[in-house]
């Protein structure tokens, strides 16, 4: 609940006190006025007691409204908006010791692009289809990269 909310029904119930309060202290000034009056007159300790109560509870009142006027001129709490940063990913090292230099050159190509079609790697490398198709099967198996089909050719990707 935001505070100038809270601050509204703390006025509303310190007036609903106040009300009471008075409707209590006319109360007792009845009652002991009625039982009073012969014996002491106005110098009776009853009178002082009520109005030390009256007091006493109006300020506890005044103490609650300053505390609702605080909360309903206070400004609103700002939202805390917490965003994740995505951690960048971080370059995959790839072990390339046991590759040919063919090989070498189609991951490299591959490697640029991130993604590429096999027809493309075969025009940007200059081997043939049968070469290139037993050069990305040696790449898989070394699980460097992944062929994904897609229509009528081959995706080739990173292995992550």
């Amino acid at each position: 609940m935001e505070n100038k909310n809270v601050g509204y029904i703390l006025l509303g119930i310190s007036a609903l006190i106040i009300i009471i309060i008075f409707l209590f202290n006319s109360a007792m000034t009845k009652i002991v006025y009625t039982t009073c009056s012969a014996e002491h007159g106005p110098s009776c300790p009853m009178y002082e007691s009520i109005d030390q109560q009256t007091y006493l509870s109006l300020a506890i009142v005044g103490l609650v409204i300053l505390i609702a006027l605080i909360l309903i001129f206070s400004k609103p709490q700002e939202r805390i908006i917490i965003k994740k940063v995505k951690e960048r990913q971080k370059k995959t090292v790839y072990d390339l010791s046991g590759l040919k230099a063919e090989e070498k050159k189609v991951f490299s190509t591959i490697q640029e692009n991130k993604t590429i079609f096999q027809a493309d790697l075969i025009e940007k490398t200059g081997f043939g289809k049968a070469k290139i198709t037993r050069i990305l099967d040696r790449l898989e198996g070394h699980k460097l990269i992944e062929r994904k089909r897609r229509g009528m050719t081959n995706v080739v990707v990173l292995k992550e």
